[in-house]
């Protein structure tokens, strides 16, 4: 039983020491939020606020998302430093090489949201005003929408790291990834609708990079297949 607790309190112990650092990066982003702030709402130009609190929620809610996205390298460090001990040789070599790549896939996703999704998003959706429709975007609802569609995004383009890993401890197969396609797309699809804000272009805007990623990663995992069988020669 002892092991079993000891795993629970190094578990809370890094549990606490990535709230901290995101906390304190949370912190130090605030110092620079309006600056971050004025960036975030050029594709709207101007956002109003309907209550006394809503200025300084959507702060704080840009300073946690901007906290969370620095202190990612931190978080990403100590959930390996937990998970090492049970790791093969074969399986730690994996991480060492392909998570300074997630972290690059995360950036790409957050990038994608904000250049590609938000624009288009906001295009659709702000096309259905007209002279008795006016709109007027709360700064709250839409740091919201945002923090949403960037950690969206960002877990998203993380599919063809999970597949490659997937392979390399042997949970699944190229072929199997294939024959899985169909049954995958439409779980892709679920998640797309579960993950990102509720309207159909988005969940449009989402589905299709995800299904370009999951070919991504079918073809990644058959090279990862094959190095694999070659080091277990």
């Amino acid at each position: 039983m002892a092991p079993v607790w000891d795993h629970v309190e190094e578990l809370r112990s890094r549990l606490f020491i990535c709230l901290g650092f995101v906390l304190m990066a949370g912190i130090a982003f605030y110092q620079f939020v309006d600056s971050v702030l004025a960036f975030v709402i050029k594709p709207v130009g101007r956002l109003v606020f309907t209550s006394p609190a809503d200025a300084f929620v959507a702060r704080v809610l840009l300073a946690i998302l901007g906290g969370l996205l620095t202190a990612m390298p931190v978080v990403l460090y100590q959930i390996w430093m937990f998970v090492a001990r049970g790791l093969k040789d074969n399986e730690k070599k994996f991480v060492r090489i392909y998570g300074p790549l997630s972290l690059l896939c995360f950036a790409l996703g957050v990038a994608f949201a904000y250049y590609v999704a938000l624009p288009i998003s906001l295009k659709f959706l702000l096309g259905f005003s007209s002279e008795w429709l006016v709109p007027m975007i709360t700064v709250k609802s839409y740091v919201s929408f945002l923090t949403s569609l960037v950690l969206a995004c960002g877990l998203i383009f993380e599919l063809p790291i999970v597949l490659i890993f997937l392979t390399a401890i042997g949970i699944a197969t190229p072929e199997f990834l294939v024959q899985k396609r169909r049954h995958a797309i439409v779980l892709i699809l679920i998640v797309s609708a579960v993950i990102t804000p509720p309207d159909v272009i988005t969940l449009l805007i989402m589905s299709v990079p995800l299904v370009v990623l999951y070919e991504a990663g079918v073809i990644a995992s058959r090279i990862t297949y094959r190095n694999k069988l070659a080091w277990e020669r």
